[in-house]
């Protein structure tokens, strides 16, 4: 797809988020339709509400992920966790901002119509858009296989999140540019999309063996941020998806079977009451 052509339906699709309209993925098999409870959001909370000073860049609100537009059931740029999860956070972070960093999270609880709109996604292999950045060296016909997409995902249980470290005082991250070359998940930080993190050795969503959390191929400072980030987390209650140096869930998650679907919204957890 060429840049023009990116420009353009990117800018459509961010149009229709502003007006609460986005492209609809394919309904779910009713086999696979997620359980609720009567008020889907008890339980949860904002982060912002108990953390303020976490940083957030909720990346599915916006263009800038592997799909290359909003995805379904991101109404707000907003992190909401179960509320154990937001305080295990909130102790993580008073341990790193006594070490000069800080969290800064690009993903929380993630609806099952999101899930569902990756799926989609994943099964339309014309759909090539972001592959140079996110996907380059993965066949789009192998995602499934691979693990990079599945059809359920801990982000709708409410109590993983995707996140990074931030080296204080934060530099500014430029606004998203569709325009810009789609460069490698796994190129040089300083050639990669621009984002105040440290260097953790790939992007953030980067769909490569690199983004295990220990590959032996990372070393030095990229090795040693990535294990600042377990460490702490790991401290303060969250295990690691070893395929991923980003993504982390709460130890004795409070809802470990359920996969909610209500939208991301302050509005979610108002209703609920």
């Amino acid at each position: 797809m060429s840049v023009l052509a990116r420009t353009v339906r990117a800018a459509v699709l961010s149009a229709a988020v502003v007006v609460g309209v986005s492209a609809a993925a394919p309904p779910s098999d009713p086999a696979s339709t997620p359980v609720t409870v009567p008020k889907p959001a008890r339980g949860f909370v904002a982060l912002s509400d108990v953390d303020p000073t976490i940083r957030q860049e909720i990346r599915y609100h916006t263009p800038n992920n592997f799909v290359g537009e909003p995805i379904n059931g991101y109404l707000q740029p907003t992190c909401i966790l179960t509320r154990p999860a937001a305080h295990a956070l909130q102790r993580a972070q008073r341990s790193l901002l006594l070490q000069g960093y800080s969290l800064k999270v690009y993903d929380c609880y993630r609806p099952q119509r999101s899930v569902d709109h990756f799926v989609a996604w994943a099964k339309d292999l014309d759909d090539q858009t972001m592959k140079d950045e996110f996907y380059p060296r993965v066949d789009k016909s192998r995602l499934f296989e691979d693990g990079y997409i599945a059809e359920r995902s801990g982000h709708s249980r409410g109590s993983t999140v995707d996140l990074t470290l931030v080296k204080l005082p934060a530099r500014p991250v430029p606004p998203y540019d569709p325009d810009r070359p789609l460069i490698p998940c796994y190129a040089a930080q300083k050639d990669r999309a621009p984002d105040n993190s440290v260097d953790m050795g790939t992007g953030y969503d980067c769909f490569d063996t690199l983004s295990h959390t220990l590959d032996p191929r990372i070393q030095g400072e990229q090795k040693a941020n990535r294990l600042l980030l377990k460490s702490t987390l790991e401290s303060a209650g969250f295990k690691n998806l070893p395929e991923e140096w980003w993504h982390y869930t709460l130890r004795g998650e409070p809802f470990p079977d359920t996969y909610f679907d209500f939208p991301v919204s302050k509005r979610s957890l108002s209703l609920a009451g």
